[in-house]
């Protein structure tokens, strides 16, 4: 039978992130009813970043529970998500794939985890929502023992000049608005390549979906 912790405590100033009564079940909404689609348009790049996952892994923004097919059965999964709102889809997707989650309610800039304490730290199209991606990806290093990895799926912002990256000028403000203040705008491999990582592996690829400012993605391995 599968273990699932309780919710660790939120400390004072541990999350700033607002519950928003719309937003916030519309999102655990439509990632739940999204997820087989999203996860057949992503798995080839998903497989490659997250291959030979260990028995513990710290998640960033694991929504509700979109990654946990990549984990291996029996694994411990440290899930740091903010958003109450995917908490109840989270804890019984991680009960039907038979992993064990420690579900804390903090940003990920404030994992509240101890230094070099963990292996591997995974997220996918996470670090588009983060208020912070720089202080995000040194909460990162900081908490990787080293020769520990990050492993991501992102969607970034499209080359200059190109159609996508019109649409995503055209759409930032309700797409921000939508999906928890998400952009579709950010260079996040010149962040990661930035961020102080001793090697920095990124494959960049295109999606085909209807989500324009979506299609646009890398996916890699860094490592302390």
């Amino acid at each position: 039978m599968t273990r699932v912790t309780s919710t660790a405590p939120t400390l004072p100033g541990a999350t700033d992130f607002e519950q928003h009564a719309l937003r916030g079940p519309f999102n655990a909404a439509f990632f739940r009813v999204m997820d087989p689609y999203i996860e057949r348009k992503l798995r080839p790049h998903k497989q490659r970043a997250f291959a030979g996952l260990p028995a513990e892994v710290v998640e960033l923004g694991p929504g509700v529970g979109a990654n946990l097919r990549h984990l291996p059965r029996g694994a411990t999964l440290i899930a740091v998500e903010p958003n109450r709102h995917m908490h109840a889809r989270l804890r019984a997707a991680a009960d039907r794939a038979g992993v064990r989650l420690d579900l804390r309610e903090r940003l990920a800039e404030r994992t509240g985890l101890a230094d070099h304490s963990v292996d591997t730290v995974i997220s996918s199209l996470v670090l588009c929502t983060v208020q912070d991606p720089e202080a995000v990806l040194a909460e990162v290093r900081r908490i990787l023992r080293p020769g520990g990895t990050y492993r991501f799926v992102e969607h970034v912002a499209a080359p200059d000049g190109t159609p996508t990256r019109r649409v995503q000028r055209l759409l930032r403000r309700p797409w921000a608005w939508t999906f928890e203040g998400c952009s579709c705008e950010r260079d996040l491999e010149g962040a990661l390549r930035a961020a102080g990582f001793a090697r920095v592996d990124v494959e960049r690829y295109r999606v085909r979906t209807p989500f324009l400012p979506f299609n646009t993605q890398i996916a890699g391995v860094a490592v302390t």
